[in-house]
């Protein structure tokens, strides 16, 4: 049996846990790449074969369903990803793409379909991948689905946009790190200063975040700037009236709140941590450890039923559970899970949230319902529901408390905030300011 490259199997097996298990393929990769002991190169080519192949998998399998006759396994349809990605987006040479495919076929599948496999690489090595693409449908240029394009496009509202927003969907992000106030400097960090948020930085050439002491010590986190930009606006909006409790309703996996906890501290105030799922409650527990100081606890429970009395909190933040369709850039497996039924599911679960948000501030309190996800349904549609059936809610313009970025405001709810990968290098965030009057 030939002896397969490790990173190769790595990649492979996490694109079969995410087939096979639903499992996420940074998680997964993670685990399997401690596992397996790679790091250095051969965990950096693990990473790009992953994401890479997640990222196209649309317009890989446009290439390869016109070279072959009937169905695919999914194994093998998964090696041939692999394959193609090597060969159509990265600078893999012919014969070396094509031989370590068939030996990982070989071994992880076995040895019938290694022809088959052998021939296909060859003949998708005969163009380009532009060549291969020419003339077709938006969703095979594009790797999205049809209707996650027009999702996106709606969202945006700019046509000419469209194009460099999927372009940049499928772009390896920059690592951006988060250096909490109080228990850590961005200089501390090295890279390179993100302005959307004083405490964001980003690493050279995408950098090793286990390799920083202050991410290690819980002092610094991982964190994309548009999710700093998100606890940014909670924390900057002016409240009337004391300003000691702040809540995280969906804190799950515990970034946002491990921020706010860091801001309240130096202010005096502290945040209570809520989260649905005891294991993404485990999570928060351990990403606010550094920062207890500005902690209330960390607590189990489903945000829509309450464990304290209305008006209890001064601040709160709704990050509501969503599509994620703008962490595509991070989360590329995302685009061929999620269903337009997803969406029309999560609605409700959303605006019960928000509700409860607003009830559990006091009067003259601030609320922030922030989502991962641009699409209309969950941002502007859920916000502007709960403002018709409630008149005790306002809604405040935010776009001046992120000073440092221009060009912000959503297309479909004026005073709110739209971020984009492809304007802002940031997730497509959308973060509506809310404030209880009575």
């Amino acid at each position: 049996m030939p002896k397969v490259d490790p990173a190769r199997l790595v990649a492979f097996d996490v694109l079969r846990a995410v087939a096979d298990k639903d499992a996420y393929a940074n998680l997964e990769l993670s685990r399997l790449l401690r596992e397996s002991g790679l790091g250095g190169r051969d965990a950096a080519l693990a990473t790009e074969l992953v994401g890479g192949t997640l990222r196209l998998q649309g317009s890989y399998d446009d290439v390869l369903d016109r070279l072959v006759k009937g169905t695919l396994q999914p194994d093998v349809r998964d090696a041939l990803r692999l394959g193609a990605h090597q060969l159509l987006s990265m600078r893999v040479p012919t014969h070396a793409a094509v031989a370590t495919t068939v030996d990982l076929v070989k071994d992880r599948i076995g040895h019938k379909p290694a022809g088959l496999v052998n021939a296909v690489l060859r003949k998708v090595s005969a163009r380009s991948l532009e060549e291969w693409l020419d003339g077709r449908t938006v969703a095979a240029r594009t790797a999205h689905p049809t209707w996650i394009v027009d999702a996106l496009a709606e969202a945006l509202d700019r046509p000419d946009e469209l194009d460099a927003l999927l372009a940049a969907d499928n772009e390896r992000p920059a690592v951006t790190l988060v250096a909490r106030p109080g228990l850590c400097d961005p200089a501390e960090l090295g890279g390179v200063a993100v302005p959307i948020s004083p405490y964001a930085v980003s690493l050279d050439s995408g950098g090793d975040p286990g390799a920083v002491k202050a991410v290690r010590d819980g002092r610094a986190g991982v964190q994309d700037a548009g999710s700093q930009a998100v606890a940014l606006v909670l924390a900057r909006a002016e409240v009337e009236g004391r300003d000691e409790r702040w809540l995280d309703l969906c804190a799950g996996p515990g970034g946002k709140a491990a921020l706010l906890a860091a801001i309240g501290a130096e202010r005096g105030a502290r945040v209570l941590a809520n989260e649905r799922q005891p294991h993404r409650a485990a999570l928060v527990a351990q990403g606010v450890r550094a920062a207890s100081a500005g902690m209330l606890g960390v607590i189990t429970g489903d945000g829509t039923r309450p464990a304290w009395a209305p008006g209890s909190f001064d601040r709160a933040l709704v990050d509501a559970p969503c599509s994620g369709l703008g962490a595509l850039r991070r989360r590329p497996e995302s685009r061929w899970r999620r269903t337009p039924q997803d969406v029309l599911e999560l609605v409700p679960l959303q605006a019960a949230l928000l509700n409860a948000a607003l009830d559990a501030v006091r009067p003259g309190g601030v609320v922030v319902y922030a989502t991962c996800s641009p699409v209309v349904a969950e941002t502007a549609e859920v916000v502007t529901t709960v403002l018709t059936e409630r008149d005790d809610t306002v809604l405040v313009p935010a776009l001046d408390l992120l000073p440092a970025v221009g060009d912000v405001e959503s297309a479909h709810l004026p005073g709110a905030v739209q971020l984009w990968p492809h304007r802002h290098g940031t997730d497509a965030m959308f973060i509506a300011l809310l404030r209880r009057t009575r």
